[in-house]
C-alpha cells in the first residue's frame, strides 16, 4: 500500500515507475500467498518486466521533464475528495452487492488446463494483442528516429 500511494504522490516520474515496480511486485507476491504461481510469474513477466520497461523507456525517448515542474502543480483536495468519494462509493457497492452470498469455488486449476484455456477459446483475442503489441513497437520505433520520414 506504501508503494502504491508514493507512485501517486510523488513528483519524478521515474520514480513513480520504480515505485510500480515495488507494487507489481508486491501483489506478484499475494499471488503466491494464494497459491496461485502462474499468475504470479505471469505479473512478474508482464507488468513488473514488460509494461514499466515500456513506461520508462517511453518517458526517456520523448525527452520530457523527469523531475518536479512547477508549472503543473496543481492542488491536491479535488483529487482527495474524488478519490475518496469513489473509494466509498465502490466499497459500498460492493459491501451490498455481496453481503449475504457464498461462491462456490472452482475445483484447483492446473498451468495445463490455463494453456489450454488460453490457446483454445482465446486464441483470436491473444493474437490481436500480440498484433497490437508489435503495432506500438513499430510505431515507437519510427517516432524515436528523427531520420525516418524527414525530407530529403
Amino acid at each position: 500500500m506504501g508503494s502504491a500511494l508514493l507512485v501517486v504522490t510523488t513528483k519524478h516520474l521515474v520514480r513513480a515507475g520504480l515505485y510500480l515496480v515495488v507494487c507489481l511486485g508486491a501483489m506478484a507476491g499475494l499471488y503466491l500467498v494464494l497459491t496461485a504461481e502462474l499468475v504470479a510469474w505471469v505479473q512478474v513477466l508482464i507488468y513488473v518486466g514488460a509494461v514499466v520497461v515500456l513506461l520508462l523507456f517511453a518517458v526517456m525517448l520523448t525527452r520530457a521533464p523527469i523531475g518536479a515542474s512547477a508549472d503543473l502543480d496543481r492542488p491536491g483536495w479535488p483529487a482527495v475528495l474524488v478519490g475518496g468519494g469513489a473509494g466509498l462509493g465502490l466499497t459500498a457497492l460492493l459491501v451490498d452487492a455481496f453481503r449475504w452470498s457464498t461462491v462456490d469455488l472452482p475445483e484447483a486449476g492446473t498451468a495445463e488446463r490455463i494453456g489450454a484455456e488460453i490457446f483454445g477459446s482465446w486464441v483470436l483475442p491473444f493474437e490481436v494483442l500480440s498484433v497490437l503489441l508489435l503495432a506500438a513497437l513499430v510505431g515507437a520505433i519510427v517516432v524515436s528516429r528523427p531520420d525516418i520520414g524527414a525530407n530529403q
